[in-house]
């Protein structure tokens, strides 16, 4: 891996006519953007369909795509839509932020007009992937039988669809076959136009990276179709729950709730479910970060009825046989560790082992006085540095919430650097270390405020909505970022 900068852009930020990110004539200017200014990298955030709150950390699914993604114009181009479909589609969007609310209630059906036409003459293309894709089938009767049902969460069905009878399952694929259409057809559009732009990227010098959550959300058709490779009672209700102990950070900890890992069913079946997902990201991606890397060594087990997560334990994880597997099933697909959180010496024993790149964030450096493994100076080659994750504030607000302590030693640490203590002098910080990767979020480059975070962990509403506004990317932009990476040794 050569020394390379690398912007995060989810695709929802993306620039669109119609609300949210697409894989659309803007997604391909973006790249060429990134092509222009000697940027190797684009990082997207998870690209499954999300459920309540909007989360791609809390997906229906761990292997599909999200259907808001997909290029409306495109379908238009190949006669599946027309003028009067998306009449009123591209109005009064906010362009700096996803309104998720419109975007559901008006996108199902623009795209449910698509497939209809589609089908009337499929391609041959729609068939392979169909039968390509293992995991295509019990998705689709997931959000068909979802969507009959109110959207409520399957543990919330009838009895015999939330146990998937057989005779119950199949009459309601017969009754129901459009719909299972309708999903199959999404998907299929969605990789399409994805593959298309994955291809235009490599063309123009640019290698993505994606992101896999190590849990999956509980409303998800993983749970639902492998209910004995988790943690979860007779009902299908989990026992325990997943999160992170209390820390500086958070006095009760972070009940996430996702569903717990059966580790031993997973091992008896050679983590057939997990190479599955691998195997199925290999052909997203260039790179993918494993979120929560720390949980394969040990994770943090919560009783289901608890409201916090204090009291939980730690449980042994699979470790570094299953990690070895990770990596084997992911051929030419790159694996980055998301070390992040309570770093125990046998974590990093096992990041040592695995020999896989950790991740260094600029901006827990400076919390505190003193050494930290955050800081430069300790880091190594094998590393992918960031001035913050989407889970921290972008550069400038990130200063403006700086204590008096913690302001002083950053700007005096600059200061000895020859840096200014600003979000020029942050970047230029990480583009100087020894990290082989240094990637930013894209409101680092453009110095945006508050307004502009991605996440708040533990706040469910309000993320995972900031939009790039197309008058954003400038040329005076692309040629400030050439200038950083040729002086960096970064191009």
């Amino acid at each position: 891996m050569d020394r390379r900068f690398g912007i995060i852009l989810p695709v929802y930020s993306i620039p669109s006519r119609y609300g949210i990110g697409s894989l659309g004539k803007e997604a391909y200017s973006f790249v060429d953007f990134l092509s222009k200014s000697g940027v190797g990298l684009w990082q997207v955030l998870p690209l499954g369909p999300t459920s309540y709150g909007d989360s791609p950390y809390q997906c229906f699914s761990a292997f599909a795509g999200n259907d808001y993604f997909i290029d409306l114009d495109k379908l238009k181009d190949e006669g599946l839509l027309t003028e009067a479909d998306l009449a009123g589609a591209d109005d009064g969007w906010d362009p700096q932020f996803v309104d998720y609310g419109r975007i559901y209630s008006t996108r199902y059906e623009i795209l449910e007009k698509a497939s209809e036409r589609f089908f009337s003459s499929p391609d041959e293309d729609y068939f392979e992937f169909t039968e390509s894709a293992s995991w295509l089938e019990d998705y689709a009767l997931y959000m068909a039988i979802k969507r009959s049902f109110g959207m409520v969460a399957w543990t919330e069905w009838p009895e015999e669809y939330r146990d998937r009878r057989p005779e119950i399952i199949e009459a309601f694929r017969e009754e129901h076959e459009d719909m299972l259409r309708h999903h199959r057809f999404c998907q299929f559009k969605f990789f399409s136009q994805w593959k298309a732009l994955l291809r235009y990227a490599h063309r123009n010098g640019i290698e993505v990276v994606g992101d896999a959550p190590i849990y999956v959300s509980m409303d998800s058709a993983d749970v639902w179709s492998n209910r004995d490779l988790f943690r979860l009672n007779e009902k299908g209700y989990p026992t325990v729950v997943a999160g992170v102990p209390p820390d500086s950070f958070s006095e009760t900890g972070q009940l996430w709730g996702n569903p717990i890992y059966r580790w031993d069913e997973q091992k008896d079946r050679v983590y057939e479910w997990w190479k599955r997902r691998v195997s199925s990201a290999s052909i997203l991606y260039d790179y993918l970060r494993i979120d929560h890397f720390r949980g394969f060594d040990s994770y943090w087990t919560i009783p289901a009825d608890e409201e916090t997560a204090i009291n939980g334990e730690w449980v042994e994880g699979p470790g570094i046989g299953f990690i070895r597997f990770l990596k084997n099933a992911a051929g030419n697909m790159k694996l980055i560790a998301e070390d992040l959180g309570l770093l125990t010496p046998s974590v990093k024993a096992l990041l040592r082992d695995s020999r896989l790149p950790g991740m260094k964030v600029l901006e827990f450096a400076f919390s505190g006085e003193g050494e930290s493994d955050y800081l430069p100076e300790a880091y190594h080659v094998n590393c992918i540095c960031y001035t913050g994750t989407h889970d921290n504030d972008p550069v400038c607000p990130w200063l403006d919430s700086l204590d008096e302590q913690s302001l002083e030693f950053f700007s005096e640490y600059m200061k000895k650097k020859g840096l200014t203590p600003d979000a020029d002098g942050m970047i230029r910080l990480g583009l100087s270390s020894e990290a082989r990767f240094f990637i930013v979020q894209m409101q680092d480059l453009l110095e945006t405020g508050s307004g502009s975070r991605t996440n708040l962990p533990g706040v469910q509403e309000g993320n995972w909505r900031w939009r790039l506004t197309a008058d954003a990317i400038t040329e005076a932009l692309s040629d400030r970022i050439m200038s950083l990476v040729k002086e960096y040794g970064r191009i």
